[in-house]
């Protein structure tokens, strides 16, 4: 007990000096602003309308609320640095939708930024609490994503889920968005 004690501890510490040393902008991006991630090697610029939220989890580093349409739910989106290949992450995503699994995957560079577009549809399963969470099945929904590769960076990838319908309304400024990163000039 006391060593599970001191390992929280030491967690909860790091947390601390990670958030102080600017590492994480949790809850920092303003639509319009640049969103910097991978401590200044890649940033992007956020559109007009979407609402920066404190992320729901410690492993997500920026998340935006994306404007509903008509009587549909809001998008989530998330940012957040991870491992695994391209196609494991995309498999991960998969297997969040009970039913269209079948992910169209197109590839972009923007400059030196390999990025990696995913779309997915159908019925998701979202989490709640992590991998061990309750899960509550949402119909009619899609996924928008984004894989994106700088050299000397992490892999960062952004998600955006929704209703289908809201995720329609706001795919070319996910688009944008996506297409808008740049990285420090060499």
């Amino acid at each position: 007990m006391r060593m599970r004690m001191r390992s929280v501890g030491a967690m909860l510490v790091a947390a601390a000096i990670w958030s102080l040393t600017g590492l994480v902008s949790i809850g920092s991006a303003v639509a319009g602003d640049d969103v910097v991630l991978g401590e200044g090697k890649m940033s992007l610029i956020a559109p007009d309308g979407w609402v920066s939220k404190e992320p729901r989890t410690n492993i997500v580093e920026v998340e935006f609320e994306i404007p509903g349409v008509e009587d549909k739910a809001a998008g989530r989106l998330t940012i957040m640095a991870a491992g695994g290949s391209v196609e494991q992450n995309v498999e991960r995503w998969e297997m969040q939708f009970v039913e269209g699994k079948d992910a169209t995957v197109e590839m972009a560079e923007m400059g030196s930024v390999k990025i990696h577009l995913v779309d997915l549809a159908g019925t998701f399963k979202e989490s709640s609490g992590g991998p061990l969470g309750r899960v509550t099945e949402r119909p009619n929904y899609r996924m928008l994503g984004a894989i994106l590769q700088a050299p000397g960076a992490p892999t960062y990838f952004i998600k955006l889920t929704g209703p289908a319908e809201t995720l329609a309304a706001n795919e070319e400024a996910f688009k944008t968005f996506v297409k808008s990163v740049t990285t420090p000039e060499k």
